[in-house]
């Protein structure tokens, strides 16, 4: 399997950290965006931001900013769906999608995900954790997501989906089971709280 290009998702309004973009918050000297590019550039053919509003606040990443292209924030999927256009006249065959929030996500996150995904018409996987209750948890903003089915999550978007499961349990997608000794490798900045927190863990 082809290296996949990659999508950061930083499209979020952050309403609960106050707004502005989570990202841009600092970690241990760096933001958080800044590890989570170095975290995902190394398993990835390219790499791209999508975010809306003025593209120039990235300027100092050098990377390409996709904005959604459907109105009204519709979510991460709109996100991946930024991607999977971008990736298509690059003539990339799959993306994989992580959040900018997100600092200390697996370091083999692409090839486990990818190994998940193998063998099936359109690859597709989400990452998970184990839960004692659930079995496992998913992690919707990190995925492995077809270029082939771009369309068919843009009319899906057009008709009002916005859960991201909700889609890709639609097309039968697989989940990559990622350990958690140590601590949750997808634990996400939401609240000022979980930045302490961060920290602590950093």
């Amino acid at each position: 399997m082809r290296a996949p290009v990659g999508i950061i998702l930083a499209g979020g309004r952050a309403t609960r950290m106050g707004g502005g973009d989570k990202g841009l918050l600092q970690l241990g000297g760096e933001t958080l965006l800044s590890r989570v590019i170095d975290r995902i550039s190394p398993q990835v053919a390219d790499l791209a931001i999508n975010a809306n509003g003025d593209p120039a606040r990235f300027a100092p990443y050098g990377l390409t900013v996709l904005p959604d292209s459907v109105a009204d924030f519709p979510g991460p999927l709109a996100g991946v769906l930024a991607g999977l256009d971008w990736a298509a006249k690059q003539g990339a065959e799959t993306v994989v999608s992580v959040a900018a929030d997100t600092p200390f996500f697996p370091c083999d996150l692409v090839p486990r995900l990818q190994l998940a995904a193998e063998g099936k018409a359109h690859p597709m996987a989400l990452a998970a954790t184990p839960d004692p209750e659930r079995g496992a948890i998913r992690h919707p903003t990190f995925g492995l997501w077809p270029v082939a089915l771009r369309d068919d999550l843009r009319a899906a978007l057009e008709g009002g989906l916005r859960k991201v499961v909700l889609w890709t349990d639609r097309h039968g997608a697989e989940q990559a089971l990622f350990p958690v000794e140590g601590g949750d490798p997808f634990f996400n900045v939401n609240t000022p709280e979980d930045l302490k927190a961060a920290e602590a863990m950093a």
